[in-house]
This record gives structure tokens, C-alpha cells and sequence, in this order.
């Protein structure tokens, strides 16, 4: 006979245990499709820097705004992908509930410990779905993984065409001329360009140390989200 466990809820049944198995191979289904949506974006990413840079380099008279305008791109790439990030997060934290709580303790004690009530926070994130990370948590995350790197080449890119095209820079005059965007002094597009990595830079910094704060008040190492 099944044993009431503290709560009222009697031990899983067979049926029960079949159900959260299928149930668990439907959330790592789903993590992996997300997951797959993620690569999308960055490739995107990284194709589109690769025609600019294709483009900026293919003669010394080639104008550097391909690089500019690429970056307008690729900050929609990062703001779609950080979308897709937060959707991901929630099937990949509930898999990891499962293999922590479910998986873990029935292969190695065959006693899947309901008292701890770890599947009433289960059944709580089924029935009031929500976001475990915010937007900007979920860019700066991806701005660490991915984007940091996409936008070092693109911005050390943009910087070499205007110091070796059409000919090596030789004054910071030089530098500021070839910058200009029509009647956008050079100074001030450069100004732009520098906060805008600092802008990414901050967020990333933030996130990591927002990341890393989350990790030590956590009630449990391995938890959602």
C-alpha cells in the first residue's frame, strides 16, 4: 500500500512515473528546438558581419559604413535572441528540475522524496507559467556567450579600415575625417560608437555579477531558472 507522505500526497504510481517520464522527454524536446532558435540568431549575426566586412575590405575605397550600419543589426539579432533566451531558459530549468529531483535520487536511492514538496514548485511553474530571468538579464547572458565576441571584431574591424584605408592614418585629424557620416562629424560618430560598446559592456558586467549575487541566495544550487 501507498503511504501518505506529510502533505496528503501518496507515493507515484506507475502510471504517474510513466506520465513525468514522457513529460520529461517533452521538456528536453522542447529546450533542444529553443536552443536550435538561439544558433539561429547568432549565425545570423555572424553572416551579416561577414557580408559588411566583405564589403568594407573589398577595396581601400570601400566606405567603412557597412560596419556602422551592421551594428543596428546586430543589436536586433541580440535583442531577438534574448527573447528566445528566456523562452529557452524556462524549458532547459525545467528539465534540470526534473534531473535533479526526479532522475537523480531514483537511480541513486530509489525514493523520490515528495516530502520536500519540490513538485509543488514544479506544478506552481505549469500552472502560473513566468519568465525566471528578465530581458536584461537574458541580454547581458548572451552578450557573454556570443555577442561580446561579435562585437570585438566588428568594432576592431571598423577601427583598422579607418586607420590603413585608403592609406595608413597618420594624425587623429585623419582618423576623424574618414569617420564622418556626411554632415555627422567623425568625432561624434566615434563618441557613438564607443558608447555603444561601453552601453553593452555595462550590461554584460551587470548580469554577471546580478548572475552570480542570484547564485548565493539561492535556496538550492541547481534550481529554476
Amino acid at each position: 500500500m501507498d503511504k501518505l507522505l506529510g502533505n496528503g500526497r501518496k507515493k507515484l504510481d506507475p502510471a504517474e512515473m510513466g506520465v513525468i517520464a514522457h513529460l520529461y522527454r517533452a521538456e528536453v524536446y522542447r529546450s533542444t528546438i529553443w536552443r536550435t532558435r538561439l544558433d539561429t540568431t547568432t549565425n545570423w549575426s555572424v553572416v551579416t558581419l561577414g557580408v559588411a566586412l566583405s564589403i568594407t575590405f573589398s577595396s581601400p575605397q570601400a566606405s567603412p559604413l557597412p560596419l556602422v550600419l551592421v551594428g543596428i543589426l546586430i543589436v536586433f539579432f541580440l535583442m531577438l535572441e534574448a527573447r528566445r533566451y528566456r523562452y529557452f531558459n524556462v524549458w532547459r530549468a525545467r528539465c534540470r528540475w526534473l534531473e535533479l529531483h526526479f532522475v537523480a535520487p531514483m537511480l541513486r536511492e530509489g525514493d523520490l522524496h515528495l516530502e520536500e514538496h519540490w513538485q509543488d514548485r514544479l506544478a506552481n511553474d505549469y500552472l502560473h507559467p513566468r519568465y525566471h530571468v528578465d530581458m536584461w538579464t537574458a541580454i547581458g547572458r548572451r552578450i557573454r556567450r556570443n555577442y561580446f565576441w561579435i562585437l570585438l571584431i566588428q568594432t576592431a574591424a571598423y577601427i583598422g579600415k579607418l586607420m590603413v584605408h585608403p592609406t595608413a592614418a597618420t594624425t587623429l585629424g585623419e582618423l576623424f575625417d574618414r569617420a564622418a557620416i556626411g554632415p555627422i562629424p567623425g568625432w561624434f560618430v566615434l563618441l557613438l560608437g564607443a558608447l555603444y560598446c561601453l552601453g553593452w559592456g555595462i550590461i554584460a558586467i551587470w548580469s554577471a555579477r546580478s548572475d552570480a549575487a542570484r547564485a548565493k541566495t539561492r535556496r538550492d544550487s541547481l534550481g529554476m531558472g
